[in-house]
């Protein structure tokens, strides 16, 4: 039986560069504590592509004049910009009692039950993270788990400019069609998106509650340093 735990702070910090949040992260993840409360954040950034751990060079086709970043989650290459949702989830796993498959998984099913509202069918791949319609990817995962706490999750493609994705192998597969849930007819914008997610997420990490913190993004960079 799981034991009820602390609520999940959740942090909207509307537009932040990708480098800060990142550095934000992985600060949190190291000066948290046995205490430390579960967090999710909410974030657009600028056009980035972020290169995973397993990254290989030949799934960057152009760049061009968006930057490249290699990080430190799982997966290969994928592309952040504005009209993307990016929820980080910062949760300790041990005090859960779950795995990271477990994690992946509350998220695509947190996506899946989000679009399902909206009479989208959704998918997953065994062998290949996120969440699919028709064959096309509307969100991507990636995640890293230091001393047993995660950092990054995912993102959801909501009203954006997809044609970065050309300049890529989408999460390192050539001809991957990507769609976002402006082309799916459904009229959420950014936050209303968010929203929505928080409460599918909330379900799929036990039910747990959700407490708004009021920090702005000058806290999430003074964290980072």
């Amino acid at each position: 039986m799981t034991t009820a735990l602390a609520p999940i702070v959740v942090r909207q910090l509307g537009h932040c560069d990708y480098l800060p949040t990142w550095q934000a992260m992985q600060a949190f993840t190291n000066h948290r504590s046995e205490t430390s409360h579960d967090e999710i954040w909410l974030v657009e950034h600028p056009p980035v592509f972020t290169v995973g751990l397993n990254g290989k060079p030949e799934h960057l086709l152009d760049p061009g004049d968006i930057p490249v970043i290699n990080v430190d989650r799982g997966g290969q290459v994928t592309y952040h910009g504005p009209g993307q949702l990016m929820a980080y989830l910062l949760v300790d796993l041990r005090r859960r009692h779950r795995g990271v498959r477990h994690l992946v998984n509350a998220m695509e099913q947190a996506v899946i039950a989000l679009l399902a509202e909206h009479g989208i069918t959704a998918t997953t791949r065994a062998k290949a993270p996120g969440v699919y319609v028709n064959d096309a990817k509307v969100a991507a995962l990636g995640l890293r788990v230091r001393r047993g706490c995660s950092y990054h999750g995912l993102c959801l493609n909501v009203d954006m400019d997809l044609s970065p994705y050309a300049r890529i192998n989408p999460c390192g597969y050539q001809g991957q069609a990507v769609t976002q849930l402006r082309d799916l007819d459904i009229k959420l914008n950014v936050q209303q998106t968010g929203e929505a997610l928080l409460k599918a997420l909330a379900h799929q990490l036990d039910d747990a509650p959700l407490e708004y913190a009021q920090d702005k993004p000058e806290l999430l960079q003074a964290v980072a340093q």
